[in-house]
Formats: C-alpha cells, structure tokens, sequence
C-alpha cells in the first residue's frame, strides 16, 4: 500500500530533493515529514486514543525524531503519554555521547527517560562481552537489547513500545531474510511487529516506517535534535552494512529502488502472516521471556558468560 501526500511548492531554497523530484523548502518539508508520520500512523493503526506508549531511543538521529514527533503527538492527545526507555550497551567512546544527546533533550521536553545497561543486567558490557564470546557484535548487541526492551516494557506496562525504524531499516532487513532464506522472521516485520499478539509481547510500533533515512535525518538536523551523526563502531562488521550499502548502490542508479523493495513487501506481507499465525510462541524456562525452544538465547549467552567469569 503505497502513502500519498500532496507536494507543496514555493520558490524557497530547498533543503532536501525527494525521490519523486519534489524540491522542498524548510517548512514545506517539515509539513510533508510531519504529516507522513502521522498518516503512517492513522494508516496502519500503530496509536490508540489512550496509551502508554515506550518510545526505544538510542541518542541518534532516528530515536529521537522518533520522540520528537510523538511528544507533539502526546501534547495534543494527553492520553497518549509517553516515557523514553534507553539500552546502554556499554560501546566505549559511543554510547556515553549519545546517552549525553539523550538526557539532554527529555529533560528539555520534561519527558521521563528511563536507562537500562547490560552490564548491570548481565554483568558485563557489550565490549567485554565480546573479548570472551565467539560471536558477531550486532548478534550479542540485538539478542540483549531485544531481551531486555521487551522485559522492561512488560515491567513499565507500557500497551505498545515505538521503536526508530525507517524505510531504509525495512528494506534491508527484508533481503537480509531473503538472502539467508529466513521468510518466517520476514512474517514479523511490517509497521506493527509480529505475527499476533500476545501477553508475552509489549507490541512494538514503527511510526517513521515510510520515511527515508535521508527524510530522517533532515528532520533531525533541522529541528537541531542533534549536532553531529555518530555511528556504532561496529557497524561497519555487520551483514547489514554490507546489504545497506548494496541497496543505496541501487538506489543511485535507480531511483525509487527502497520505496519499491517495501511497498512489494507490504502486498504480500498479510500473506506471509497468515503463513505462520499457527505457530505457538514458547517461553524460556529460566526467564519467561518470549523463545523459539525451551530457553531463549539471552538466557543461553547468559550461561555461557557465567561459565567464562
């Protein structure tokens, strides 16, 4: 299903060129970003009239134009209230700068941040995690911090927990399932994640699910969210990196490329979660949390960690 807004027009210098061709101006532009979001919003039916809503922020660019667009969203709906939850991995020389950019702008906009760390969970940070365990930095990072949002959303009672996630997020994570042949984890993505509900789950949300990642990262520079762009260290290792940079590749040459890769994706996404709607969600034995066997993999990294020390 593909989101149509009508294009504004003014003879304004533009700041950014959308992939149509349309030119917009500062205040065009933060019309077109804003009603974006929130008709993504109406359209998938990603918000109640009356929530509390987790909003995942990390310090960057996404996160926190996350946050920003549903604080407004929450002044002018007070039932929507809102609380920031940050994971703080512990990646030397990183997150100690975003966390900074975090703090900063929820007690400019009174807005309630709470911060959850690996090393106080599991004993470890990240860094160290990774000089012991024989596995890729994004496979530990993503395996925790899924680990630990979901817990701590259940604990806080938020009804849904928005996360960053852009179109481009989208795109790569839907050919990173083809590439490795993983169709019942692309059963789970979409702007509303998972396949059905259930009280094991906080449902998580992706409000800027139709926007770029170089929509996004205008809004945030022009709404001064943030003063520079800081990326994770070890991003670069990831397979991700490697399936983004491929994309944008294509996206260079053939405009629209994205757009394409998720709108396809959404035809046949109610498809793929009819599919797999049968399986039955098993819950880890040790923790409770949400596992494909009888113990979920933060529970057996856990144990492998305990095992080193």
């Amino acid at each position: 299903m593909v989101l149509k807004i009508k294009m504004q027009c003014c003879d304004k210098k533009p700041i950014i060129v959308l992939p149509a061709g349309e030119k917009l101006c500062k205040r065009h532009f933060m019309e077109y970003f804003e009603n974006k979001v929130f008709k993504t919003i109406r359209q998938f039916d990603l918000i109640g009239k009356k929530e509390s809503l987790g909003v995942a922020i990390s310090g960057g660019k996404d996160s926190l134009t996350l946050l920003h667009s549903l604080n407004k969203l929450s002044k002018q709906n007070p039932k929507i209230k809102i609380t920031a939850i940050l994971i703080n991995e512990g990646i030397k020389g990183y997150r100690e700068n975003t966390i900074k950019t975090a703090k900063k702008f929820c007690e400019k906009n009174k807005i309630k941040l709470n911060i959850y760390s690996f090393e106080k969970e599991f004993g470890m940070t990240l860094d160290q995690m990774l000089k012991v365990l024989d596995a890729k930095p994004c496979t530990i990072c993503g395996i925790f911090r899924r680990y630990l949002l979901n817990k701590k959303s259940k604990e806080m009672h938020f009804t849904k927990l928005a996360t960053g996630h852009n179109l481009d997020d989208e795109a790569q994570s839907i050919l990173m399932n083809q590439f490795k042949n993983n169709i019942h984890l692309s059963a789970r993505l979409g702007p509303k994640v998972g396949i059905k509900q259930s009280n094991y789950f906080v449902q998580r949300i992706k409000p800027l699910y139709l926007c770029t990642e170089k929509e996004v990262t205008t809004y945030a520079f022009v709404n001064k969210l943030l003063d520079n762009f800081i990326e994770c260290p070890y991003a670069a290792e990831s397979y991700r990196a490697e399936v983004r940079n491929m994309i944008n590749d294509f996206e260079a040459k053939f405009l629209g490329t994205k757009h394409a890769i998720v709108n396809s994706f959404l035809q046949i996404l109610p498809d793929l979660k009819k599919k797999f709607s049968n399986g039955e969600v098993n819950y880890c034995k040790e923790c409770g949390e949400p596992a494909s066997k009888d113990k979920c993999n933060a529970c057996r990294y856990i144990d492998k960690l305990n095992n080193i020390q």
